[in-house]
């Protein structure tokens, strides 16, 4: 398959059943620090990614998405001139996007909870703190392919679903205590005798 055509979607077979699958995957590195682009390029054909693409920055990733879609992109946060916060919102947001539903690993080194919030409020897919390992950077590749959680978009957000788990009292679509004026109760739900006669 080419560059161009993307080799997973929701429902496909796991590519992890035999690490031979890694080959097939496309992944875009961006990182304005090059020595950081080497190690992580270096993991990725450590495991075996088979297409690798870098870029410098936020503004440099968006060309090169426009000459091939990645299977998912490796970012880090902080970058000049285009940091990885408004990168991750020009691809999920931007009317030109080449593909607003790609996976996004962010990586950091600033792991405080409002970098981290800031990260997923932006539509990162996963966090990956610095250092990296082949290990932590192959859990984050497994859990965007095998593991894709439904995309969600709103006024404010555009990204997948930011909740990892279901509750176990959680019934029904709605999950803000606020929600619970949407929920119809049963009976409004149920013809009335007079609807059937």
């Amino acid at each position: 398959m080419g560059w161009n055509t993307p080799r997973f979607w929701h429902g496909a077979p796991t590519f992890w059943q035999d690490m031979a699958g890694l080959n097939s995957l496309h992944a875009l590195v961006v990182d304005d620090n090059a020595h950081m682009r080497t190690i992580v390029v270096a993991i990725l054909r450590g495991i075996g990614v088979g297409v690798i693409k870098e870029a410098a920055d936020g503004a440099d990733a968006l060309d090169v998405m426009r000459n091939g879609i990645p299977d998912f992109i490796i970012c880090d946060l902080n970058m000049s001139p285009v940091d990885g916060l408004e990168f991750c919102q020009m691809v999920r947001r931007a009317p030109d996007s080449p593909h607003p539903f790609v996976p996004i690993i962010m990586m950091t080194g600033h792991t405080e909870r409002s970098k981290v919030r800031a990260a997923r409020d932006a539509g990162i897919n996963e966090l990956l703190a610095k250092p990296i390992s082949a290990k932590s950077l192959l859990d984050r590749i497994v859990a965007v392919i095998d593991n894709p959680r439904p995309f969600v978009k709103t006024a404010t957000y555009v990204g997948p679903c930011r909740r990892r788990t279901k509750g176990k009292d959680h019934e029904g679509p709605w999950r803000r205590k606020s929600d619970a004026d949407r929920v119809q109760p049963q009976a409004a739900l149920q013809p009335s005798t007079e609807d059937a006669a």
